[in-house]
């Protein structure tokens, strides 16, 4: 019986069953997945075992004939004795046979990986996982940034690349070796290789109680007509930050003013109805942080921000996006509710889940 030809074989070529099998299993590669899972801060479970030096994401191998999801899940409940249910792919990761470092004695032909989204695990999940007598030895939540220290540079690789898949919401991404074959805007900036900015302080909605408290920061959630707020990323270090910064003397004591100011010299922005969100305050250092919610109006030419000498990287996210680029603790979550509760004020929608835009011209609202 003949088979068709396939896109690799010359045109009107012919092929027995047996020949296009062979053909086939000539191609063939190992397939595994891997899982990513967060805490509430943001970050990524991984998992110490006793027969590498490296760490690794859960999942492993996946058995003959096994669909993926489903061998994703049966690693987690091998690995960790949890029960998910695994559904959203992140990224399929094609690793050459040179991407691995394996024992000749191994006939490494190749992989494929898919990364699937483990969700984020509160205090009572984490505290159910039960590891195995062997193999893992320990589990453990660690910061984005610390993952090239951890794992093998192409794990690492793929779990970043993975975590920006699923703040972008942009669907499963193709990977090769874990480099992305169309990069988005956070992999562009390399977002998350280095530590997020934390400032675990309590949100408080209310006024400064005290006028004479120092103000170590103005920062404003900058929302464009469609509900998404202006992100400002730094291409040096990927590290984000909403438009603001530390009150001047020319400033007059007046944080509208530093906000106003900082997001005309950082983005080329211009705001309209700013207005107060609440402070987080430091009473180690006596002083205190503002948050603002603003309409954005338009954006300039971006220039060289004074604070830095190079131009961040302008982008619009959804306020939860931009939130997962930060390292805020549980204050986080309150100050989230606070900023819709400003939007909703303003007029202004909440944003449907999509993908980070970025800006890199001039744009009037």
């Amino acid at each position: 019986m003949a088979t068709t030809s396939t896109p690799d074989e010359s045109p009107g070529a012919k092929m027995t069953d047996e020949e296009y099998g062979n053909h086939r299993a000539a191609h063939a590669l190992w397939a595994g997945t891997s899982v990513l899972i967060t805490d509430a801060r943001g970050r990524v479970l991984i998992q110490h075992v006793d027969y590498l030096d490296t760490c690794l994401l859960p999942g492993g191998a996946l058995d003959r004939g096994e669909p993926p999801a489903r061998g994703a899940a049966r690693e987690l409940h091998e690995e960790l004795g949890v029960t998910v249910v695994v559904e959203r792919g992140l990224a399929v990761d094609w690793v050459s046979p040179g991407g691995m470092s394996a024992a000749a004695v191994m006939r490494f032909p190749g992989e494929i990986i898919h990364v699937f989204d483990g969700g984020t695990w509160d205090d009572v999940r984490i505290a159910a996982i039960r590891l195995p007598p062997s193999e893992i030895t320990a589990v453990e939540f660690v910061e984005p940034a610390r993952l090239p220290d951890l794992l093998a540079p192409r794990d690492a690789r793929r779990a970043l690349a993975a975590l920006r898949a699923r703040i972008d919401a942009a669907g499963t991404v193709l990977l090769a070796d874990g480099v992305p074959l169309v990069p988005t805007v956070l992999d562009r900036a390399g977002v998350l290789r280095t530590p997020r900015p934390r400032h675990p302080y309590a949100f408080d909605p209310s006024p400064v109680p005290d006028p004479d408290t120092p103000i170590r920061q103005a920062w404003v959630w900058a929302f464009a007509p469609d509900g998404r707020v202006l992100v400002l990323l730094d291409p040096e270090t990927g590290g984000a930050c909403l438009p603001g910064g530390t009150p001047e003397p020319t400033d007059g004591e007046d944080p509208v003013v530093t906000v106003r100011r900082e997001a005309a010299e950082e983005a080329a922005a211009r705001l309209t109805g700013i207005t107060y969100l609440g402070h987080l305050p430091d009473p180690g250092a006596g002083r205190t942080r503002v948050r603002y919610a603003a309409r954005l109006t338009a954006l300039g030419a971006a220039g060289a921000d004074p604070a830095t000498g190079h131009p961040y990287v302008r982008v619009l996210a959804t306020p939860e996006q931009a939130l997962q680029l930060f390292d805020w603790g549980p204050a986080g979550a309150d100050q989230l509710a606070a900023v819709h509760q400003a939007r909703a004020r303003l007029g202004l929608p909440r944003a449907a889940p999509q993908s980070v835009t970025e800006l890199a011209g001039t744009t009037t609202w």
